[in-house]
């Protein structure tokens, strides 16, 4: 069991353990061991709440999380916080990636009532759930005009005992407001917003938070937003002969050649890191996370397909290549993430941020000793790796980047010059460089692999493996790698393995690795964002390879999702079950952030399937779902950037779509399009037709004529 407890001796037999110790949540697992009388969330904590009238404290985050760990390590291992929380509440601890149902409702309370939100989320309840204070992280003592964990605490139990019956009715309020206020619904006679529109207002919105400098939106923390440069290569596509258009790709490329170059992407183990706590993408929050890894691989591959730079594809094979060594279980399926802290030594007993990933410039001097000659006479390699990548004699982190002093005398890598640069800089040729970077760096991650890792998180969820499913299914299809094909089936075949449920029809949220090296799947149902992902992961892998099964079983979850999530009156999906009793909102997300929206995914995931199926009520339905968020398109389409994607392929006609046909008239593809049966080879050649609305222009044989009609 990996802890994220820093404790004084890791090899102690606990003084304390909690219900959380028969969990299989990795963050639950690393709290089994707290003085607090820990409930996973369900009916046994829920009864007890109202059999002894007592507050609920309830606490969300997940494994990976750094202030997370903060706050378990100050909190929740102090004894007299331990002994105040399980006397006076009936504490239960969440984590949000097995249960994003709860997390959201609950973060929607916060943001409403604090004006910010994040993990760890602290939230305080009646006996029936109803939230009526919340907050995120709290220090353990009062620290300037932020009340410690206690204060608060003491605070809440004086308040229950003397006010009850105000914060009840408060948190009513505040819940009321929230049911009108989250409340997604198409209007009578509503119709579907303008594709032009809608995407040049996102464009423009975009624009204006776009950082000249260094790419990306907003000056710190940037994230990497892969859904929104995918919007501006789709803007591109349809507006390439205006200026606006240009400066969509031009935004785009600049922000991936600079994350690319900077600490935000590992250069010596590959991947992507959570954020950058600068505007530079220099100093990353330094975990890694299955989700981004997956957005940013189909990020990288479409910016190769729409400029032809080598760069491109080389960092989304990057990306494959880390997942494939790091994140892989041999089930087939994808672990959730990779922990931003771990001990600096094995001798260690307390865990630093970045520990695992960051260089003193003594390190590099001592595993590159080697001299290399060039014009400008002899140097070590050390020399050499140092100025490509900004190594410092004493660190080059930022103390403003560093409020803890963890980085201190240490260093992010990041590229600071061309290979034609640095090479021009000590004389030697840019084959040569580029040959002792690469040994170098090989140096380095073989050092680094004798280090204590960062916790992974070895739990499989449902939603990211979809992700990630697209990100091997996209750029196997684009580089013709047979091998990252294979992977992907493997993916597939993993989700419909161990997490389908055959008598139940439903697809599984998550599973884990289990003692004895078996999966272990969780009962936890599938939400909205699970289907929704692992369609879209289907429809690619079926275009990737025409292997028909997969869009079959593809059209048989959008099915199912439909029966589940779809909103018969309002239009829309709900995120999660309805009917589930403990859900204080039935929410849809309006938001496309660091996932996109399971709306937008299946607002695209319905029109591509209409057009393999045939459907024609798909299409009304993917209608019918981009109506019902008409106003949050043409208010504030920055907010929806993938959706807005979906109502630019409704305007424009969809032309992504790619299947073969192969003449098996009994097969799937032939009885739902009746259409192939009319399509026919032309003197013995491979031959293309290109189809709008299941009408076909005329057959091409010559590869440069097929990509005319495509680029029309």
């Amino acid at each position: 069991m990996a802890s994220g407890s820093d404790g004084p001796d890791r090899s102690e037999t606990p003084k304390h353990t909690n219900r959380l110790s028969k969990e299989k949540s990795s963050y639950l697992l690393q709290h089994a061991h707290n003085p607090v009388d820990w409930y996973p969330w369900g009916q046994e904590a829920f009864d007890k709440a109202k059999s002894e009238d007592k507050p609920i404290f309830l606490s969300v985050g997940y494994s990976t999380c750094h202030w997370c760990h903060v706050m378990e390590r100050e909190s929740f291992e102090d004894e007299e916080v331990g002994k105040i929380l399980s006397k006076n509440f009936v504490c239960i601890k969440v984590d949000r990636e097995e249960r994003p149902d709860v997390d959201k409702v609950y973060m929607t309370f916060v943001q409403a009532t604090s004006g910010g939100g994040g993990w760890p989320m602290s939230v305080w309840l009646t006996p029936d759930l109803k939230p009526f204070i919340g907050g995120t992280y709290f220090p353990p003592r009062d620290s300037g005009r932020r009340p410690g964990l206690k204060t608060v605490l003491l605070r809440i139990i004086e308040q229950w005992q003397s006010s009850r019956e105000t914060l009840e009715s408060s948190g009513e309020r505040v819940l009321e407001a929230l049911r009108k206020g989250t409340e997604i619904s198409a209007s009578p006679g509503e119709t579907l917003p303008s594709g032009p529109d809608v995407a040049n207002r996102c464009y423009q919105q975009l624009a204006h938070s776009y950082e000249e400098e260094y790419g990306g939106f907003r000056e710190a923390p940037k994230f990497p937003s892969p859904v929104n440069l995918m919007f501006l290569m789709s803007f591109w596509a349809v507006n390439r002969a205006s200026s606006e258009g240009a400066e969509a790709l031009r935004m785009v490329l600049h922000t991936l050649r600079m994350m690319a170059q900077g600490g935000i992407h590992d250069h010596v183990a590959q991947g992507f890191h959570r954020y950058s706590t600068d505007s530079s993408w220099h100093v990353p929050h330094f975990e890694k996370m299955l989700y981004d890894q997956g957005q940013l691989a189909v990020t990288y591959i479409t910016a190769y397909q729409v400029s032809g730079e080598r760069i491109f594809a080389d960092v989304a094979r990057d990306v494959l290549l880390y997942v494939s060594r790091d994140l892989s279980d041999m089930s087939g399926g994808f672990y959730s993430a990779e922990d931003a802290d771990s001990f600096p030594t094995v001798e260690s007993i307390e865990k630093r941020e970045g520990a695992f990933c960051v260089w003193t410039a003594g390190e590099i001097r001592e595993l590159l000793p080697d001299i290399v000659k060039g014009a400008t006479g002899a140097i070590t390699q050390a020399n050499i790796f140092m100025h490509h990548y900004g190594v410092k004699e004493q660190g080059n982190v930022d103390p403003a980047q560093d409020p803890h002093g963890e980085l201190q005398g240490q260093n992010v890598l990041i590229v600071r010059y061309s290979v034609e640069l640095t090479a021009a800089h000590f004389g030697i040729s840019v084959d040569r460089l580029s040959e002792l970077l690469s040994d170098a760096r090989a140096k380095l991650a073989e050092v680094r692999r004798a280090r204590p890792p960062p916790h992974l998180d070895t739990k499989m969820l449902a939603s990211w493996n979809g992700l990630m499913l697209s990100g091997f299914a996209r750029v196997g299809a684009v580089l013709g790698d047979k091998a990252l094909l294979e992977r992907a089936e493997r993916a597939a075949c993993f989700l419909r393995e161990h997490l389908w449920d055959e008598e139940g029809q439903r697809i599984l949220h998550s599973c884990y690795r289990g003692d004895n090296m078996e999966v272990d799947a969780s009962p936890i149902a599938g939400f909205l964002d699970d289907y929704a992902f692992v369609v879209c992961g289907l429809l690619d892998l079926f275009e990737a390879t025409q292997r028909v099964h997969w869009l079959q079983w593809a059209e048989e979850l959008q099915l199912r999702q439909d029966q589940l999530f779809w909103d018969s009156q309002g239009s829309g999906y709900f995120c999660s079950d309805p009917s589930d009793p403990t859900l204080l909102l039935a929410l849809k997300q309006d938001q496309d952030g660091a996932e996109p929206s399971a709306n937008s995914v299946s607002a695209m995931n319905l029109l591509r399937l209409s057009h393999h199926t045939g459907r024609q009520d798909w299409i009304q339905r993917s209608q019918q779902l981009l109506t019902a968020f008409s106003d949050r398109l043409i208010k504030v389409p920055v907010a929806l950037p993938d959706m807005v994607r979906s109502v630019m392929a409704q305007h424009y006609t969809l032309k992504q779509v790619l299947m073969l046909a192969d003449g098996n008239t009994e097969g799937f593809l032939y009885q739902r399009l009746p259409i192939l049966s009319t399509l026919v080879s032309q003197d013995g050649k491979a031959t293309a037709y290109v189809c709008e609305n299941f009408a076909c222009a005329l057959p091409v044989t010559c590869p440069q004529e097929l990509r005319r009609l495509l680029l029309e």
